[in-house]
This record gives structure tokens, C-alpha cells and sequence, in this order.
């Protein structure tokens, strides 16, 4: 193996070193428990890996779903939960119910969700731009969370012509928050276009007090050291790249460490990752067969590049046992190499929405009016 480059400094997110500074992103239906295990096994343990979004009605409430969303496997630390809420009042009483019961090691707020049904009812991606709100919220969170770290999640805006990143990065600042990721696109751009790396450079330079981590765009390793390399971001955030490829988190380990190494698997190795997935799910489901469901969100992705026909692909995406799903990969042609076409974006990609909102929303960013208790939807992106 040929040294790359020297270590880079460590990531500090409140008391918890994350080296190398890569953390998974939280997505809605994927960074569950048995994902997170992949990913980890294949970083040897190495970044930071976030739960999937709650939402803090959810847990205070102590919704039986909700609650299995939290629970984490011993080997999992620091415990990261990401929470999502649009109250004060029920933010703050979420946190303290982390504190109080031992949940987590790790708060993240989620104010990057593009999704309408969020943003139409001021939350998600649109909350940011009511100042005061977002103030109110981190305020509550930071005050409720003794010695848990607090950070936060967040696009640049809700458009253009209403950015909010820079105004929130501040505000977290002084509100306390340990450290700001950044989504370099906006709300109306959903996960099309190009991400705004330079939007990630203008952050760290407007809020140099605590760690600034860049997220989007990052496909393979050597994206994640180039974003660091050109805007100076303090950490990485990778949420699609990682779909199909929990293996990519051995090739980050690899490049932050300055090595050549990376994961290149054959159809076979990919397919061994792909039963492995199915048959956590149905452990942790505690259901066979609604795990292997479940997984099947997954097999596109799994598959991206690989010679697989038509008619495979539509059987293996209605698989319904771990014997059928193994039977099905074994017919494969397992001796393909990794193809060519494998890397690059995957996932969402539609851009150049309107973004839904609040009737009188943009009127004024300081009139925090309309924003309603049902943005709190199990839904999650940003």
C-alpha cells in the first residue's frame, strides 16, 4: 500500500473523537440498526453512524415504532440518534428523555428535509428561515441536553433567493450547538443538480468557532478528501453514496489513513453483503420475511452497474424468504467484476421543485405563525 497523505486532524464532536472524520448520514428507511452494523463492520468500527430521523412527538409519546428506531446494538459508540421537531416545548422534553432514560451519546437536529408534505407545514428545510423559531428550538435542545453534544443538520436554504444558511450556522453558534453539517443545495433543488461546495467553504469561514462537516455529491472515497481538501470543512456527511455500498466506509477509512486500498467486490462479494443485509433486517424486524421486504428497497442499489437482466432484477425485487433471495443471487453471474458504471449518483435525483409552504411563509423570516404540529411526519431526508 503507497501512503497517500498524512492524517488529517481529528474530528471533536463535544467529548467523542470521530477519526476518521466521516459520519453516516441519517435517511429515513436505511440507517437502521442492521445498516449501520454493515457499515461499521466495513470501517472497522471507525466514523460516526447516526439513527435513522425521530421525530420528538414520536418519542415522547413513546410510539412502539419510535421506540425500536432508538434502540442501539452494544458495540454501537458513541450513540448517535438524529431528532426532528418543529415545538420547542416537545424538542426540549424529547432531549431530556434521552438524558434522563441513557439513550444516546449524540443529539443532531434535522432542519433539512425537502420533503412537501415537511415543508408545507413549516417544517423540515423551511423552518430555518423563521430565525426566532430556529433559535427557540436549539435553545431547548442545548439547555436540555447537559452533557450531550448537540449539532445540526441543514440545507442552504429554501431556494436561491432565500438562503438561511449562514444566519442558522450563526445562530447555532450561539445557541450553544457543538458543530453544523451543511447540504450544498437548496430546499427547491431536492438531491438534483450539483451540490454547492463553495456554500460549504462560506460557512466554515463564517462560523470558525466550531466544526463545519460538508455533505453531498460525495460518491466515493476520494470525493470525501477533495470536499475537505477545497472548502476546509472540518468532516464529512455521506448519505446516498453509501446506498448499496456500505463498503464505502472501508474505502473512507482507507483514504483519510493515506492509502490506495479500496473496495473493488466481484457480483459474488456483493451478493454475500446483499443475504447478510436481508437477514439482519429480519433479525432485528424479529420477521423473516417482512425483513427481506424491507431489503428490497435496497437490490437496485446493490446492483447499480452490474450486467443483471430485466427479469432478474423484477424477482428479486419481490423476494419474500431468505431461501428464495439466496436462490435467486445464486443464478446470477457472479464472476462479473466491479463495473465501471457502479460509481457516480445514486438515489433521488429530481431537482428545480417549488418548494410547498406555509400560505404567507416568505413574508417575513421573524413572523413564526403557521407552523403546524404536523410537520412532525415519519419522513426524513436532507
Amino acid at each position: 500500500m503507497t501512503t497517500l497523505a498524512p492524517s488529517l486532524p481529528l474530528l471533536r464532536i463535544g467529548p467523542h473523537t470521530v477519526q476518521p472524520p466521516v459520519v453516516l448520514a441519517p435517511m429515513a428507511g436505511i440507517t437502521n440498526a442492521p445498516f449501520r452494523t454493515l457499515c461499521r463492520e466495513f470501517s472497522g468500527g471507525k466514523g460516526l453512524f447516526v439513527s435513522e430521523m425521530i421525530t420528538t412527538r414520536a418519542l415522547v409519546e413513546r410510539n412502539e415504532k419510535t421506540m425500536q428506531l432508538v434502540h442501539f446494538d452494544a458495540s454501537e459508540t458513541p450513540r448517535s440518534i438524529q431528532l426532528y421537531g418543529v415545538d420547542p416545548v416537545t424538542v426540549g422534553k424529547a432531549v431530556r428523555m434521552i438524558v434522563d432514560e441513557n439513550l444516546a451519546d449524540h443529539i443532531d437536529l434535522n432542519f433539512g428535509c425537502p420533503v412537501p408534505k415537511v415543508t408545507r407545514k413549516g417544517g423540515g428545510s423551511a423552518l430555518p428561515f423563521k430565525r426566532p423559531l430556529l433559535r427557540a428550538i436549539l435553545n431547548q435542545a442545548v439547555s436540555n441536553a447537559g452533557d450531550l453534544p448537540v449539532t445540526i443538520k441543514m440545507r442552504k436554504g429554501i431556494n436561491d433567493d432565500h438562503l438561511t444558511y449562514l444566519d442558522a450556522g450563526r445562530i447555532a453558534v450561539e445557541e450553544g450547538v457543538t458543530a453544523v453539517a451543511l447540504h450544498g443545495r437548496t430546499a427547491a433543488q431536492h438531491y438534483g443538480g450539483t451540490a454547492d461546495w463553495d456554500a460549504i467553504a462560506r460557512l466554515k469561514e463564517h462560523v470558525p468557532e466550531i466544526p463545519v462537516l460538508g455533505n453531498g455529491d460525495i460518491w466515493c472515497a476520494d470525493d470525501a478528501r477533495r470536499m475537505m481538501r477545497e472548502t476546509g470543512c472540518d468532516g464529512v456527511v455521506v448519505g446516498r453514496g453509501c446506498l448499496g455500498r456500505p463498503w464505502l466506509f472501508g474505502d473512507l477509512v482507507s483514504a483519510f489513513e493515506g492509502t490506495e486500498t479500496r473496495q473493488a467486490p466481484s457480483l459474488r462479494e456483493v451478493a454475500t453483503v446483499m443475504l447478510r443485509h436481508a437477514t439482519l433486517l429480519g433479525e432485528w424486524i424479529g420477521d423473516e420475511t417482512r425483513g427481506v421486504i424491507d431489503f428490497r428497497k435496497h437490490v437496485a442499489w446493490y446492483l447499480k452497474g452490474f450486467s443483471v437482466g430485466s427479469e432478474m432484477r423484477k424477482k428479486l425485487a419481490v423476494t419474500s424468504s431468505l431461501e428464495e433471495l439466496g436462490a435467486q443471487l445464486h443464478e446470477l453471474d457472479l464472476d462479473q467484476g466491479w463495473p465501471d458504471g457502479a460509481d457516480g449518483p445514486r438515489g433521488r435525483t429530481s431537482g428545480n421543485n417549488r418548494v410547498v409552504l406555509p400560505d404567507g411563509w416568505l413574508k417575513d423570516p421573524y413572523d413564526c405563525s403557521g407552523v403546524s404540529a404536523e410537520a412532525e411526519l415519519d419522513t426524513s431526508g436532507g
